[in-house]
């Protein structure tokens, strides 16, 4: 029973909750302008027991989109470290509007088919810092978000200066993402040091039409891989809209995509990047980075569309679009 929990107001850069139009409840630990504020404990639980939740979600009964377990709303100066998060009614730590956040030595936990358990989801916020975790839910195990559609371009605030390392886990869905909603803009992201087990995705960018935004710079190294359905994945046809007013002109930019050492066994197809007929993706990088299947893949290892990049030492060796000379000076720093 929901009735005595709390709403609060839809987040101004998604215009409505997340799942259902309206308001939103209140998240079980929540902090709105809060700063110097560290919470952590000796390794200690925290459980969400979202089993309730998942359940009217899956009997579609829920009025309002359900709680996160942590959020924390133009907030500065954070700390969360050395603490297990467990069953999560919906995204597990989600700070919002904020900077200089650092969560470290946390485990979180949820079982793989609970819906919508992302970890930790950095939204619309600056100098975050994500390190030596273990993470293993039903989706997105890091998931860098900035907004949806005409709400999230118009309030206009991008997450920026993200660091991801030391972080293991699995996921039916995807490792590391940026994504789907990044409608303010998300650049330089530094993702290294990651380790997926039984992944859907190992690294997921994820934008669609009516977004708007740029994704730019990001960095993605030392990713070890092992049983997943697609190694990368980036794509402008991914996720949904909060309503049918978002402008279909609004574009987003994907560009400066630096992929590099990466070691994947068991993965059922190695690669797809589909950019936008409109707007293309470039500076898409790709460096010693090799996915191997269980036996010969049947289907293309790669599939590309609308996309513009370079690759060195790349097996199974990615789509002609990823191999074009001219594109060698943007990515030659990196190789």
């Amino acid at each position: 029973d929901t009735s005595g929990w709390p709403l609060i107001a839809p987040l101004p850069s998604y215009g409505r909750g997340r799942e259902l139009p309206g308001g939103r409840y209140m998240s079980f630990i929540h902090g709105d302008e809060v700063h110097d504020v560290i919470i952590t404990g000796e390794n200690g639980t925290i459980d969400g027991q979202g089993d309730v939740w998942w359940n009217m979600w899956r009997q579609r009964t829920l009025q309002f989109t359900r709680p996160n377990l942590i959020e924390l709303v133009n907030s500065r100066n954070i700390i969360i470290s050395n603490v297990v998060f467990r069953n999560s009614p919906f995204w597990n730590v989600h700070p919002v509007y904020c900077s200089n956040v650092v969560v470290r030595y946390v485990t979180i936990l949820a079982p793989h088919d609970s819906p919508n358990t992302d970890g930790i989801d950095p939204d619309s916020s600056s100098n975050v810092c994500i390190e030596d975790s273990y993470i293993s839910t039903g989706d997105d195990l890091v998931a860098v978000k900035s907004g949806w559609d005409q709400y999230g371009i118009a309030y206009g605030r991008r997450s920026s200066g993200i660091t991801i390392r030391r972080v293991t886990g699995s996921s039916p869905f995807a490792g590391i993402a940026i994504g789907s909603e990044t409608s303010g803009g998300v650049q330089n992201v530094l993702a290294e040091h990651i380790n997926l087990y039984n992944t859907g995705v190992g690294i997921h960018i994820k934008t669609n039409i009516g977004r708007g935004g740029i994704i730019r710079n990001i960095t993605i190294n030392n990713v070890y891989m092992e049983n997943a359905r697609k190694g990368i994945k980036i794509s402008g046809d991914v996720g949904d809209h909060p309503d049918d007013r978002f402008n279909p002109n609004a574009l987003p930019v994907v560009k400066d995509i630096k992929i590099k050492d990466v070691w994947g066994v068991g993965v059922l197809q190695a690669g797809l990047i589909r950019g936008l007929r409109d707007s293309p993706f470039t500076g898409i990088c790709l460096s010693n980075v090799h996915l191997r299947g269980m036996t010969e893949p049947r289907t293309p290892p790669w599939q590309c569309s609308d996309v513009l990049g370079a690759s060195v030492q790349v097996s199974p060796w990615p789509c002609a679009q990823l191999s074009s000379t001219q594109q060698r000076g943007s990515c030659s720093d990196h190789f």
